[in-house]
């Protein structure tokens, strides 16, 4: 039990059992080894977890620091993560990689602009957003790519409109954001996407401050207790996880669907599935995979000694395929009951947007297997450029065809 696990090059794993099941490297490991030693690239040790309940432990144990995600900003995988020693200053605003007290006092001035009831009252909108986004890719020639023309235009869309972000900006936004996510580049060029997209951020808070409008972003400036470099870091984490996380789930989920007719069929058949399979496919294809944790003192976990200062890297792809907590799990299954999904992550770092992403999703998926009844991928499912090289996973493209359509 002491040897030591080499995690190859590139973490994670491609998910070599198909486009939408864990790396088979990963599940083995998780079977036999929840919490398993592991060597980075630069040769120091650390730690993987990527079963069910250790991964869900561990999320809701605030003395694993979520602090180390700043050194992933700053230092892709594939050069080595940093070696046990303390993390990077925080950077101002970026909430997700902050402990307790200063993440808690970010994230309370955004609880109440992500709270149910308020996502509630923009379903309508949303799907009119939907609605009208269909109607434009009806007015198209087949075929198509789906993640231009429909599944990264509706959450840019509601994004921008949700923060106050003019939406004539998204091209610029959207290819800095997309840069910022590809996960082995030079770090000149990561850097240069962040610095670019923190530029636009700060001129656009800025100005938020001086004129505030109805917005999330404006919302947010009227706090004079944060500063110009918070209110940035914090636009920044909202912008690339409002668009980016959505637009794979939609591409990927419609893959995922069109590949399983049967179970397409039956959510078209039956509406009220839907909800239930918007979360079936949320743990089924775990777009956001891998988080990382710092141990600020020694920790048990899963029957394993993680000693202080310890890098430890989490799988919630693994988590979410765990045949402990999942039965079958590498099957898709719209029955499922997939209540406890680690998906949106757990403890104080619970996706704050993640009752919009379900409502974008339902909305998504419901009008888009109504309104195209006999949509179809255009080229062989091996042919599907798969995000294999982003930090969010899902497909580049997605080129679908249909031979009729159904009214709105």
């Amino acid at each position: 039990m002491s040897q030591k696990v080499d995690v190859p090059h590139g973490l994670p794993m491609e998910r070599d059992a198909g486009p939408f099941d864990p790396p088979s490297g990963i599940s083995r490991l998780r079977d036999a080894r929840p919490v398993s030693p592991l060597v980075f690239p630069d040769g120091h040790e650390g730690w993987l977890v990527t079963g069910y309940e250790e991964v869900r432990q561990l999320m809701a144990d605030t003395r694993f620091s979520s602090r180390l995600d700043l050194d992933v900003i700053h230092v892709p995988y594939e050069t080595g993560m940093p070696a046990a020693t303390e993390p990077s200053p925080q950077l101002p605003g970026m909430f997700i990689a902050m402990d307790p007290p200063d993440h808690g006092r970010l994230r309370r001035k955004l609880t109440g602009a992500f709270t149910v009831k308020r996502m509630k009252t923009l379903e309508d909108h949303i799907v009119d957003i939907v609605e009208r986004q269909l109607d434009h890719l009806a007015q198209l020639t087949p075929p198509i790519d789906l993640v231009k023309e429909f599944a990264l235009p509706v959450p840019s869309l509601v994004i921008c409109e949700l923060l106050g972000v003019p939406y004539e900006d998204r091209e610029s936004f959207q290819a800095d954001s997309a840069q910022f996510m590809v996960r082995d580049q030079p770090l000149e060029t990561k850097m240069g996407a962040y610095i670019a997209l923190n530029t636009y951020l700060t001129e656009l808070v800025t100005s938020k401050r001086a004129e505030p409008g109805d917005d999330i972003l404006s919302d947010l400036a009227r706090h004079e207790d944060l500063t110009v470099e918070e209110l940035t870091g914090a636009a920044f984490l909202l912008l690339l996880a409002g668009h980016e996380t959505t637009a794979n789930m939609l591409s990927l989920g419609t893959f995922a669907l069109l590949e399983h007719p049967e179970q397409a069929a039956e959510v078209r058949a039956n509406p009220d599935l839907l909800p239930g399979a918007v979360e079936e496919l949320l743990r089924y294809l775990s777009v956001a995979d891998i988080f990382f944790r710092y141990a600020t003192e020694d920790l048990e976990l899963g029957g394993e000694t993680i000693p202080r200062g310890s890098t430890v890297v989490v799988s919630l792809l693994a988590a979410n395929h765990d045949p402990r907590r999942f039965e079958n799990p590498d099957t898709l299954d719209v029955h499922r009951n997939a209540r406890g999904l680690l998906s949106f992550g757990h403890g104080v770092h619970q996706c704050l947007g993640q009752q919009l992403a379900r409502i974008e999703m339902r909305a998504g998926f419901e009008a888009l297997l109504r309104r195209f009844p006999t949509l179809a991928l255009a080229v062989p499912a091996g042919e599907v450029k798969l995000r294999t090289d982003m930090n969010i996973y899902g497909v580049h493209e997605l080129p679908v065809t249909w031979t009729a359509t159904a009214g709105s």
